[in-house]
């Protein structure tokens, strides 16, 4: 009996067919293609930059010459890292730099922590009265900048040590304040923790604690557990992911934070990370700012690291049992409304006086001087005197914020409208290839944005973009950067948010779609986008929001035919008009709060499906 031999020119010719269907069969499907295309943009959007990053500390450049005369442009060294880490300057410039951030984002994380939780626990498991007031009341400071919140801390317990105006409490009682109290670590971690970031504990505890099922606690209360053991032993371990979630979300915001530490730290020169590193970016010494920069992405990748190692693969924890609409409150008695009382002054302290503050200064003609003859519209409405502000204008009637305000308009709805689209796309990658290797590719890199400080991606992108690259010509000087950095920085939100909603919709729908012949596009736009409409739109408000109060992104980026309120506000606080800088914010607060109001009152947008997902 003869044997079939096999011929390597059939082995090669098989091998090549075999080879040209698997290519034609991904290319044919419309969800690889449309993941191939999402790796491509974040692969040159986002691990391009971090490359080059990494890449310009391990070579020498231009002006290395000036320094080291042995020095060859493009060749590799290690010698940035170690001036960075070896030198004398090291403590100043780097070790003394990330301590503190360190120390900022822990304690911030503490603060934030216990004053969102409490809250949560108070409004999801007491009997405290009016508590869709008190969840309003708790959302509003997310739409504040919290460089905004500095300024109005200055405002009171400003010195006239440091330099300019006192600030309220000098002005009443005589004597300043402490550098402790109006500068450094203390007012930074309390504008931050006690003030802003407490609110994303809230939305993700509160929304852990409605989630969960509370036949468990009723039959361990109906036992006799005490309340503090069903606490320890039940509701914790239930919520611990998004206490772990609010974490790593507050630590790498509060280690890389800028306005505040800008606002709180430099007349002390208390440096951080973020200062630090703008500084650098400012006088030319870019390579000290990218090793700093890639020290702040790793402190951030271990923290999430450690989070994954704490929780497991799980990333929740289900209960036996139906889905029960009912939950144990526990009365708080006689202490009821003190406990309400209390949660009013403190949401008030956080949320509305700083707004009373700001807008009494814009009306200062002469900063720290509370007097009612001090008082005047001039910073809002009034006409060039030489006598007042060096001849500048209101802000009402000035054309350079007339254009700041178009191009702020400009870039938070162009970018915040497309990042929310490309999220839901990339939320339906993430869906349907949840276990394939392209779908856990685009949700990782969709999430890295977040581990860049802003200052450092712009500084990034400032490089990349100023000369006409592989898929883009020469950005710089135009919006489309800034909308481009925009969108590539609100990507993690937008896709957990895409992810979320994409995973709320059955499979079936599209499925029985596809039998009758609908084309991909026509199944993505006619069932999956409507279906998802309300999730596009929360996505759309917290990158909205986000991209009318963005300062240190945009900073680097700016010219002045592209200057943005924040940016504009950055300016005349920094050259000592805080009146025309609060004016300016509170025209930014009323457009976002206008626009938020708009949409939960109109489209049920959800601030909360963009934070917590």
């Amino acid at each position: 009996m003869g044997v079939k031999k096999s011929y390597p020119n059939e082995k090669r010719k098989f091998n090549k067919e075999k080879m040209k269907n698997i290519v034609k069969g991904f290319l044919s499907n419309p969800i690889y293609l449309i993941s191939l295309i999402a790796i491509v943009f974040l692969v040159h959007t986002i691990v391009v930059p971090l490359w080059q990053m990494l890449s310009n500390t391990l070579l020498w450049g231009e002006g290395d010459q000036l320094i080291n005369p042995d020095a060859i442009p493009g060749g590799l060294t290690i010698e940035h890292w170690k001036q960075m880490l070896t030198s004398e300057a090291s403590k100043n410039v780097f070790y003394k730099p990330i301590l503190r951030s360190l120390g900022i984002g822990v304690a911030v994380s503490i603060m934030a922590l216990i004053m969102g939780g409490a809250l949560a626990w108070l409004v999801t498991r007491s009997d405290i009265p009016y508590k869709k007031t008190l969840t309003f009341l708790a959302v509003i400071p997310y739409m504040i900048p919290s460089w905004m919140k500095s300024m109005a801390w200055l405002t009171v317990f400003k010195n006239d040590r440091v330099g300019g105006a006192p600030g309220l409490l000098q002005f009443i009682f005589g004597v300043g304040p402490p550098d402790w109290i109006a500068y450094g670590f203390l007012p930074i971690v309390i504008v931050l923790g006690g003030m802003h970031y407490y609110v994303y504990f809230f939305l993700l505890t509160a929304a852990a604690l409605n989630s969960v099922n509370s036949n468990m606690e009723e039959t361990a209360n109906i036992l006799g557990a005490p309340r503090i053991t069903i606490l320890r032993r039940i509701t914790f371990p239930l919520i611990l992911p998004a206490i772990l979630s609010g974490v790593i979300l507050v630590f790498s915001k509060a280690i890389g934070t800028f306005g505040p530490a800008a606002f709180l730290g430099l007349p002390v020169n208390f440096y951080v990370i973020s200062t630090m590193l703008y500084s650098n970016m400012q006088t030319g010494m870019l390579t000290e700012g990218y090793i700093l920069s890639l020290t702040l992405i790793v402190l951030a990748a271990l923290v999430i690291y450690i989070n994954q190692k704490m929780i497991g693969k799980r990333k929740g924890y289900d209960t036996v049992g139906g889905k029960d609409g009912r939950k144990t409150m526990m009365p708080l008695g006689r202490w009821r409304m003190p406990v309400f009382v209390t949660v009013i002054i403190f949401m008030v302290s956080s949320a509305v006086v700083p707004l009373a503050l700001l807008l009494l200064q814009s009306f200062m003609l002469k900063d720290g001087v509370y007097t009612l003859s001090n008082f005047t519209t001039h910073f809002w409405i009034g006409k060039a005197n030489p006598d007042i502000a060096m001849g500048n204008v209101g802000v009402l009637v000035n054309d350079s914020i007339g254009l700041a305000l178009k191009n702020s308009l400009l870039i938070a709805v162009i970018g915040a409208g497309v990042a929310a689209l490309i999220g839901i796309i990339f939320g339906y990658i993430v869906a349907k290839g949840r276990n394939s290797f392209t779908g856990k590719v685009v949700e990782q890199l969709a999430f890295a944005p977040y581990l860049i400080p802003g200052i450092a991606l712009s500084a990034i992108y400032l490089t990349m973009f100023a000369k006409p690259g592989l898929f883009l010509p020469s950005l710089y000087g135009t919006l489309s950067i800034i909308i481009l950095i925009t969108i590539v920085k609100d990507l993690p939100f937008a896709t957990r948010a895409g992810v979320s909603n994409m995973f709320q919709i059955s499979g079936e729908l599209e499925e029985a779609a596809q039998i009758q012949g609908a084309s991909f596009f026509k199944r993505f736009f006619r069932i999956m986008l409507p279906l998802t409409k309300q999730g596009i739109l929360s996505a759309f408000i917290i990158a909205f929001i986000s991209a009318m109060k963005q300062l240190d992104l945009v900073l680097l980026l700016v010219t002045p035919k592209t200057g943005t309120l924040a940016t504009i506000t950055y300016e005349y606080a920094d050259t000592g008009y805080p009146q025309f800088a609060n004016a300016i914010m509170l025209i930014i607060i009323a457009i976002t709060m206008v626009v938020y109001y708009v949409s939960s009152k109109w489209g049920k947008a959800d601030l909360s499906k963009g934070i917590g997902g």
